[in-house]
C-alpha cells in the first residue's frame, strides 16, 4: 500500500497513543493548522489501549495538579464536542493507610490538596467501611477520600482526541514508521519515512515505549525502560453496581470496577524490565506472557482485601508493557541536545490522567516557545545522557514503577543502578561514615554518623515522616557549621566555562546581575526569562578578561547548557564547555575556617586581604588552590577548586590539621538546612522560571543601571524595569514554627489571619532556631509596608494541625551578614 505524505508541516508528532493525539489535539485548537501524526501501527496500539484509565485529581505541585485536573475536566466535554464517549466518570477514589506512616503521608497531601483547590477528605476506617463494603478493613488506619478522581476508557479518550484533531485540520497516518529525525544548524527540521520526508517546523516524541530509540535518531537522550505491568481481572460480581477507585498502596494494588468485575492492577516493588534488547517490530495490540509465580504474593493479598476474590475466581491475568522512568517523572518539553525536538513520553502508568493536560502545555511550550509555566519536575532537561543508557535504566525501573506506590518519605533515595558516578573522594568519605544519596547519578554524603559511633551505627535511612534516625547526627553537623568549621564537598556541582573574545558581552546579556568586574572577582546573579522568571540562579567568576566559570547546581547543568546554546548571538566568538568533571571542589565553612586554612597557607586570608567575593590562587600544602571567598550556608567561608587529580591529597590535609580547630564532615542536608536558616533560595524549589526575580527578593542582584553589553540588555530586562515601578505582588517570607516538634519539608500551607495563602517552597529542622524553619511566597500589595505584611497572624498547617509561627521578611540568622562579610 502506498501512502502519499505531504512534504511540509509546522509540526510532525511521532506515536498515536493518548499523548500524541493530545498534542495534536492542542496544538491545532492553538492555531497550527498543518499537523501531521504519524503512527508506526495503529492508533492506541503500544500501551494505550491496555492502561487503566485512572484519572486523578493530585500531584506533588501546583503545575501538575492543574495539568491532572485538566485531563479529567477536557475528557467530560470531548463526547460533546466530538461524538465520541470517553467513558468518563467522577466515581471517585479511597487510599487505604494500614499504618500510622502511610495515613501521615494522606494528612499531609490533604494539607497540600487545600492550596491546589482539591477536595481531600481524611477519613476514620468506619467512615471507609459505608464507601468500599467489599474490602476487609481489620488492618485499616484510615484513609483518603478525594470524589472527584475518576476512571476512563483509554482508547476512547485517545480516539476521541484523535478526532478532534482532524476536525481541526491535523492530518493523522497509520502504518508508517518514522526511520530517522532531520537535522540542519542544531535543529530538527523533519522525519524521515519509507513513503518519503516531511520537513517541519517541530518534531514532536509522543513514541511511548519506543521514544528512546526514536531519541537516539534524533541524537537525544530520552531515558525510560518498558517493564512489564500485571493485572488481573475476576468474574462478574454479582449486584455490585460502581464503586469508588480504591488504592492500597501498602499492597501494590489498585482496585476498580470494570464491567461488573473487579480488576486488580499491581505497582509491585521488585518490578521486571521489559524487552531490554529491542520492542518486537510487529507489537501491535499485543500482551506479555504472564508471570503467576510473580504476581502470586499480590493476589494472595488482594483475596484477604477483599474477601469476595475468593469465590470469584481471575478469569484473566493480564501483562501489558508500561515505560517507566529513572525517577517515575514524565519527560516533557524541548530537547536541550536538538532545537525544535520535543518530548512528551515516559508518563510511568499516569498517561491517561496527564495525557489531556500534557498535551495542552506542550502544545503551549511549541507554539509560545518556552514552557507556559513551571514544570521542571518534568522537564526532559534534568537528565542526565548517562542515564540513557539501557543497563542503567533495566536496573533502575525495577524500582521506578513500585516507587509510585510506595509512602514518598522526605529524603527518598534510590537504591537501584546506584554508584555509576563518584568523586575520587568516594572513599575517603566512607571511612568517615557518610551516608550517601544520589542527585544526577552523583554519589554525595547526605549525613555522616559520628566519628564515635563508626562500626557501632550502620550509615543507613531508617525513613519517617517524623525524626529519621539521623536527627540528631544533623544537630552536630549544624553546630560546627555555626560554631566551628565544616568540611563538605562540591565537585558534583555544574561547572561551565565560556571563554572568548565576546564572553564578557555574552554574559553580560545573559546575567541580570552587572559581570563586567575585575578578574578575581565572583557575582552572585540569576538568569531571567523575559517575563522576569529565573531560568537559573548561579555564581559567576572572572578568571580571565575572556574566561567566565559559572557554577550551578547539580541538577541545572544540561538546563543551564541549553539556556547559554539557545542564546548564544549567531557569530559571537565565545564557545562554552562542561567543567564539572575536570575540577573538585571542597568547602570550607565556620567561624574557625579562616584560621584552618591559614595554618595550611602562606597567603593572607585575612578579610582584608581576601574580601568576600573575591577569587586567589593560593597554595595549600603541596597543592595549586584556586580559593573562592563565597557562601551557601551563611558563614565565613571558602570554596576550594583544585585538579580533580588532587582530591585526596587536598581533603586528607584539611582534615588532618582540622582536628585542631574542631573540623567536622559535613552532609548536604545540613547545607540545605544552613541554607534555608539564612533564606537563601534554592532553584527548583523557592525559585522558578514563572517567580518573578523581584518577587523572588532578588532585586539586589540585578543592575539595570549596567552598561548595555554588544549584544543588548539583559534577557529580561524590560520586564524587571516594569516590575520595580509596579512593585512587589508577592513576596518570600520566613517561617519558624513555634512548637519545637513538628517538621517542615515543603508544601506545607501558609495561613494569613487563618485563611490559605500559599504553601511553603522549601523546609527543614533548624537546630539553631530551635525548630522547623521554611520558607514560601505569600501576596501583598504593591506598596505594602513591612510592617503592614508582617502585623498579619501567620499560621502552617502540617498533617491537618495549625501551628503557630513567627515570620520575618528578613533572614532569621544573621540578618546583617556580619558573619559572612567579617
Amino acid at each position: 500500500m502506498s501512502v502519499i505524505l505531504p512534504k511540509n508541516a509546522q509540526a510532525v508528532i511521532i506515536g498515536g497513543g493518548v499523548v500524541g493525539c493530545s498534542v495534536a489535539y492542542h496544538l491545532a485548537k492553538l492555531g497550527y493548522t498543518d499537523v501531521v501524526l504519524l503512527e508506526r501501527k495503529k492508533l492506541t496500539s503500544g500501551t494505550t489501549w491496555h492502561a487503566a484509565g485512572l484519572v486523578g485529581q493530585m500531584r506533588s505541585s501546583l503545575n501538575l495538579t492543574q495539568m491532572v485536573k485538566y485531563s479529567g475536566n477536557l475528557y467530560e466535554t470531548l463526547e460533546a464536542e466530538t461524538g465520541m464517549a470517553t467513558g468518563y466518570r467522577r466515581t471517585g477514589s479511597i487510599s487505604l493507610a494500614t499504618n500510622q506512616e502511610r495515613l501521615t503521608e494522606y494528612k499531609r497531601n490533604a494539607s497540600l490538596a487545600k492550596v491546589h483547590g482539591v477536595d481531600v477528605q481524611i477519613l476514620t476506617t468506619d467512615e471507609l467501611r459505608d464507601k468500599v463494603n467489599l474490602f476487609n478493613l481489620d488492618d485499616v488506619v484510615g484513609g483518603a477520600w478525594i470524589p472527584k478522581d475518576g476512571k476512563a476508557d483509554p482508547a476512547n479518550v485517545a480516539m476521541a482526541l484523535a478526532k478532534g484533531a482532524k476536525n481541526n485540520g491535523v492530518k493523522i497516518f497509520e502504518d508508517v514508521k518514522v526511520t530517522g529525525i532531520l537535522k540542519k544548524d542544531g535543529k530538527a527540521v523533519g522525519v524521515q519515512t519509507e513513503y518519503g520526508d516531511i520537513q517541519s517546523d517541530a518534531v514532536v516524541n509522543c513514541g511511548g515505549m519506543w521514544a528512546r530509540e526514536v531519541g537516539k535518531m534524533a541524537g537525544v537522550s530520552v531515558p525510560l525502560h518498558a517493564c512489564e505491568h500485571f493485572y488481573f481481572l475476576t468474574s462478574a460480581v454479582p449486584n455490585m453496581g460502581d464503586m469508588p477507585v480504591v488504592r492500597v498502596p501498602d499492597e501494590s494494588a489498585y482496585y476498580k470496577e470494570d464491567a461488573g468485575k473487579i480488576l486488580v492492577g499491581l505497582f509491585e516493588p521488585n518490578a521486571k524490565p521489559w524487552a531490554q534488547n529491542g520492542i518486537p517490530e510487529d507489537f501491535c495490540f499485543d500482551q506479555i506472557q504472564d508471570d503467576l509465580d510473580h504476581c502470586m504474593p499480590y493476589l494472595e493479598l488482594a483475596m484477604n482485601r477483599v474477601p469476595v476474590m475468593e469465590s470469584l475466581g481471575i478469569e484473566t491475568l493480564f501483562n501489558g508493557p508500561e515505560s517507566f522512568t529513572p525517577d517515575d517523572n514524565f519527560q516533557i518539553g524541548e530537547s536541550p541536545e536538538l532545537g525544535n525536538f520535543y518530548v512528551a513520553a515516559g508518563f510511568n502508568s499516569i498517561g491517561i490522567q496527564a495525557a489531556g493536560g500534557a498535551g495542552k502545555y506542550l502544545a503551549e511550550w511549541i507554539v509560545g516557545k518556552e514552557p507556559p509555566c513551571d514544570l521542571w519536575d518534568v522537564d526532559i532537561r534534568r537528565n542526565e545522557p548517562f542515564q540513557n543508557n539501557k543497563i542503567y535504566l533495566a536496573n533502575r525501573v525495577t524500582e521506578t514503577l513500585g516507587y509510585l506506590y510506595e509512602n514518598h518519605f522526605p529524603y527518598h533515595q534510590y537504591e537501584t543502578a546506584r554508584g555509576l558516578r563518584k568523586t575520587p573522594l568516594y572513599e575517603f568519605f566512607k571511612e568517615r561514615g557518610a551516608c550517601f544519596g544520589e542527585v544526577a547519578g552523583w554519589e554525595r554524603p547526605n549525613w555522616f554518623v559520628p566519628k564515635d559511633l563508626i562500626g557501632k551505627v550502620e550509615a543507613k535511612y531508617e525513613y519517617s515522616w517524623g525524626r529519621q534516625n539521623w536527627f540528631d547526627f544533623h544537630r552536630l553537623e549544624q553546630q560546627a557549621i555555626r560554631e566551628a568549621v565544616g568540611m563538605y564537598e562540591m565537585s558534583s556541582y555544574a561547572k561551565i566555562r565560556v571563554k572568548g573574545s565576546d564572553a564578557m558581552d555574552f554574559m553580560q546579556m545573559i546575567c541580570a546581575n552587572d559581570v563586567d568586574v575585575g578578574v578575581g572577582k565572583m557575582v552572585y546573579t540569576q538568569w531571567l526569562n523575559r517575563k522576569g522568571g529565573i531560568e537559573a540562579d548561579v555564581t559567576v567568576t572572572r578568571l580571565e578578561i575572556d574566561d567566565y566559570l559559572i557554577v550551578s547546581g547539580t541538577m541545572c547543568l544540561n538546563r543551564d547548557m541549553h539556556w547559554l546554546k539557545k542564546n548564544l548571538p549567531e557569530g559571537a566568538n565565545c564557545s562554552l564547555f562542561d567543567a564539572t568533571s575536570a575540577e573538585g571542589c571542597i568547602a570550607i565553612m565556620g567561624p574557625n575556617s579562616r584560621d584552618l586554612l591559614q595554618s595550611l597557607t602562606d597567603t593572607d586570608m585575612s578579610n582584608e586581604s581576601f574580601p568576600f567575593a573575591n577569587v586567589r590562587n593560593i597554595e595549600v600544602g603541596m597543592a595549586n588552590v584556586r580559593a573562592h571567598r563565597i557562601t551557601y550556608v551563611g558563614e565565613l567561608g571558602w570554596e576550594l577548586y583544585f585538579p580533580i587529580e588532587f582530591s585526596s591529597y587536598v581533603a586528607e590535609l584539611i582534615d588532618s590539621k582540622g582536628e585542631e580547630f574542631s573540623l567536622r564532615q559535613i552532609g548536604m542536608h545540613t547545607v540545605d538546612s544552613c541554607r534555608i536558616e539564612k533564606a537563601y533560595r534554592h532553584f527548583g524549589h523557592d525559585i522558578t522560571d514563572e517567580d518573578h526575580v523581584i518577587d523572588a527578593g532578588l532585586g539586589f542582584a540585578v543592575k539595570l543601571d549596567k552598561s548595555p553589553s554588544k549584544f543588548g540588555n539583559f534577557i529580561g530586562y524590560d520586564s524587571v524595569k516594569a516590575k520595580k515601578a509596579a512593585g512587589y505582588e508577592m513576596r518570600v517570607m520566613q517561617f519558624l514554627l513555634s512548637n519545637p516538634e513538628p517538621m517542615l519539608y515543603h508544601n506545607e500551607p501558609i495561613l494569613k489571619n487563618g485563611e490559605i495563602v500559599g504553601h511553603l517552597t522549601s523546609g527543614t529542622y533548624s537546630h539553631t532556631l530551635g525548630g522547623a524553619v521554611g520558607l514560601g511566597y505569600v501576596t501583598c500589595l504593591p506598596n505594602e509596608s513591612h510592617e503592614d505584611i508582617l502585623s498579619a497572624e501567620y499560621t502552617i498547617e502540617v498533617e491537618g494541625i495549625i501551628e503557630k509561627a513567627s515570620a520575618s521578611l528578613k533572614p532569621m540568622y544573621d540578618p546583617l551578614n556580619k558573619k559572612i562579610r567579617n
